[in-house]
């Protein structure tokens, strides 16, 4: 990682869990008040109520509202078509509507507009990067003009997605998106992941603290190997050392041999 690239990345998660936590924070006020309407709402005012808030900007959770005993009392009734389009909303995507578009009621505007967000919001939860010709693909739209302006002005400035735009590549970089209401049986999912997360965690720590412990090992015998050396070296120095003789003595021996001897010299 090069210098400032770790600040960057540093900046950007705090960034993203900021706009988590307001859009978590918007998403709780919004959700209470429609469970508070729920909690009076019955056959025809039930409707109106998911109309509304499938309508809603600010709202891209609905799995609270589902749960509400007067909203799931519309099941096998005249309204259940209703019902199951807020499962739509919770769950499924633009291209569900459009597959099962004759069995459910027709959208209003502002309804389009918020299943294709939730659509881009399901695709960003799965890749990082989201090519042009997927998006056009899967939101029906025609042309690139027409997608950079819902990223950009629906989606990015009303907070459930941020990324960078790449004309040049022709894809969406995305950077942070909203998490949407987790599908029946997602949750055992996600757990069942977590917990082979956990198992391989532990194996990979096991791992470490082995080699750990080996890399200790190795390092002690390197210094019993080094102390042993370094004390044969010292032996042999010590026997094959010349002795040490007096000024007087090399004299004497210079004087012997004939050669001329000053000290100091």
């Amino acid at each position: 990682m090069k210098r400032g690239e770790g600040g960057l990345v540093l900046q950007t998660k705090i960034q993203n869990q900021t706009m988590a936590m307001e859009v978590e924070q918007k998403q709780g006020d919004v959700i209470q008040e429609f469970v508070l309407l729920a909690a009076t709402a019955r056959g025809r005012a039930a409707v109106e109520l998911i109309i509304h808030a499938t309508s809603h900007p600010q709202l891209f959770a609905f799995s609270e509202l589902l749960s509400a005993p007067h909203i799931a009392e519309l099941k096998g009734t005249d309204h259940e078509a209703a019902l199951d389009l807020l499962h739509l909303f919770a769950y499924g995507t633009w291209s569900d509507y459009r597959s099962n578009q004759q069995m459910l009621p027709a959208l209003e505007p502002q309804q389009v507009l918020k299943l294709k967000q939730l659509t881009i919001m399901t695709l960003a939860e799965t890749a990082k990067v989201l090519p042009y010709y997927l998006l056009m693909q899967e939101l029906e739209i025609s042309n690139v003009r027409e997608l950079e302006d819902l990223l950009i002005n629906d989606c990015m400035y009303a907070g459930v997605v941020r990324g960078k735009l790449d004309q040049r590549r022709r894809c969406f970089e995305v950077q942070f998106a909203a998490g949407r209401d987790l599908r029946p049986g997602q949750l055992d999912n996600m757990i069942a992941t977590l917990g082979n997360w956990l198992d391989n965690s532990d194996n990979l720590l096991l791992s470490i603290q082995e080699k750990i412990m080996w890399a200790g090992s190795m390092s002690d015998q390197h210094r019993q190997h080094k102390k042993e050396v370094e004390d044969k070296v010292e032996e042999v120095r010590k026997s094959t050392k010349v002795p040490e003789v007096s000024v007087l003595q090399a004299k004497r021996l210079a004087d012997g041999l004939g050669i001329y001897y000053r000290h100091g010299i």
